[in-house]
């Protein structure tokens, strides 16, 4: 088999697949791009030395894991924005921003790809994408090829090039440390299975008449708002409406496309009113869990390449 077959044949199959897994990883979809474009050139180089000692599959995700652990050793954890510190106590502004690198980001779906029907979607909730990264980065790649991907032990083993035995060891850690960590994001995140449409159509109409009456009611009591890359969040429902008070000026006017996150949740893109008076730009992906028929979390991801990444429009109509 010569290398452009490899290229077209088989990597293209494995991409959805190696994608998801580098996303879990790294928590950025920038980052899992780079690591499987990165992937792709190492496999194409290195077609020649390839063994039949494993599986191609295995040879591929190998490259994948070390490109990821690579990439982990340097990078500091990314997170939810709930997750980093206590709600805001003064409502203003939000001023400080982080790096998109502080970040977990919401993903686009990863392809049709048959294998990926045995995925668990639930594993792509944001609040597990942020669980996974309070784990070390060999347990984290080890977790997701066992109760993820349902690798088999040994395959792991032969991936990471580690023993059978350490690989349970290094499974046994991660689970443990999974069922002992307590994020906020989680907590927030134990929402109804399936969200109310009827919700979702409500919030769009207050959102876009800027209502905000109409829009804090939608929210429970405790409910709040985060804003990536904005450090700050809004608790509470007297908070919210001050903040939306606040933000009047920047946000009157939006309007919304309805998309999907992370495995096909719904999620609504917010464009709001720029400089030229007859269209509206990119602003932020609003990704909402409710519980019990109310709003419980608003996370409006502000980041004009998600726009792209969705396959979304750069500007609409006013």
């Amino acid at each position: 088999m010569n290398e452009a077959a490899f290229d077209m044949k088989l990597f293209e199959s494995f991409k959805p697949g190696l994608t998801s897994f580098c996303y879990r990883m790294l928590g950025s979809m920038d980052d899992a791009d780079d690591a499987v474009q990165e992937t792709s050139i190492r496999a194409w180089q290195s077609w020649s030395t390839f063994r039949q000692d494993s599986s191609i599959k295995t040879w591929i995700y190998r490259i994948a894991s070390n490109l990821c652990l690579d990439k982990l050793r340097q990078a500091k954890r990314r997170s939810l924005s709930v997750d980093r510190s206590g709600p805001a106590v003064a409502i203003v502004e939000p001023v400080e921003m982080l790096p998109d690198s502080s970040w977990i980001w919401p993903s686009p779906d990863f392809g049709e790809n048959p294998e990926d029907i045995l995925v668990r979607k639930d594993t792509l909730q944001l609040c597990f994408i942020a669980l996974l990264q309070t784990l070390p980065p060999r347990q984290r790649a080890v977790l997701i090829l066992k109760d993820v991907f349902e690798w088999s032990s040994k395959q792991i083993a032969e991936t990471l090039g580690m023993s059978s035995a350490a690989v349970n060891s290094a499974l046994q850690r991660a689970r443990e440390t999974m069922d002992r960590t307590q994020l906020r994001s989680e907590e927030y995140s134990k929402m109804d299975v399936h969200p109310d449409p009827d919700l979702l159509s409500r919030y769009v109409e207050a959102f876009e008449q800027f209502d905000i009456h109409a829009l804090v009611s939608l929210f429970q009591e405790e409910g709040c708002m985060s804003m990536p890359p904005f450090a700050m969040w809004i608790s509470g429902q007297n908070d919210l409406s001050k903040f939306f008070a606040l933000t009047r000026w920047h946000c009157e006017g939006s309007k919304f496309l309805r998309t999907t996150v992370n495995g096909g949740y719904p999620a609504l893109a917010q464009y709001v009113p720029s400089k030229e008076a007859s269209v509206l730009v990119p602003w932020g992906i609003h990704v909402i869990e409710m519980r019990d028929r109310r709003i419980l979390h608003v996370q409006n991801f502000i980041n004009a390449k998600l726009f792209t990444r969705l396959g979304l429009p750069e500007q609409i109509d006013r």
